[in-house]
């Protein structure tokens, strides 16, 4: 670490928060749009024939096609139809869409771990389903899935740099240009990989100690 250099790291910084503002943002715009599409998913699982079909058909293919292309599909190729986003916008769309196909499964796992009973019960006391669903089945299937969702947003958190494909300037993409404009690359990029493990780190703890207060 001779060729160190303090005044590089300090040159970076600004550039360096705006990226972590962007990545943040993307962040959790991309995990509520994940959760709350991937709810829809699972519940679409357990509906109809014609509804299970077409939602099993739509998320399978998003789940075995790259972010990255469908980071440049949205982008590129959207457009050419009229339907066009931010950059930011974009990605966000797109990392929410695809890690919702994941979620889903995280949601349909607990469903399926709620008791058949509570599922009866409901339909003794003629529930309607709105209430089955958001008063005796998600509570109950949200406590066991909880950290499993946790997981996802930290992996989605190490996706992250794969927005700067289409433009967004988030860490990495700040961290890419300061060093082509500096040709010093080893602080902007180190400085970026020790922001990524200062938040995902702790958040894997937290996420280990709230397991373990559930499972309690």
């Amino acid at each position: 670490m001779n060729n160190w250099d303090w005044s590089a790291v300090s040159d970076f910084m600004p550039a360096f928060w705006d990226g972590l503002l962007v990545t943040l943002q993307a962040l959790v715009l991309g995990s509520l749009l994940s959760f709350s599409l991937g709810l829809v998913w699972a519940i679409g699982y357990r509906g109809p024939r014609w509804v299970r079909w077409p939602v099993n058909i739509v998320t399978e293919f998003i789940r075995n096609t790259p972010l990255l292309v469908q980071l440049f599909f949205f982008f590129f190729v959207l457009p050419e139809w009229g339907v066009q986003f931010s950059a930011e916008a974009t990605g966000t769309l797109a990392i929410g869409l695809h890690y919702s196909t994941y979620t889903a499964q995280v949601y349909r796992a607990g469903i399926d771990a709620v008791p058949v009973g509570q599922w009866e019960a409901a339909t003794a006391l003629s529930l309607p389903a709105s209430r089955t669903w958001f008063a005796v089945i998600l509570p109950q299937a949200i406590r066991r899935i909880v950290p499993a969702l946790g997981n996802y947003v930290i992996s989605m958190l190490k996706d992250t740099p794969l927005l700067m494909a289409i433009g967004v300037l988030e860490m990495l993409q700040q961290a890419r240009l300061a060093s082509a404009q500096s040709f010093q690359y080893a602080e902007p990029l180190t400085v970026v990989g020790v922001a990524f493990i200062l938040i995902a780190y702790p958040a894997s703890l937290l996420l280990r100690a709230l397991e373990r207060r559930l499972v309690r």
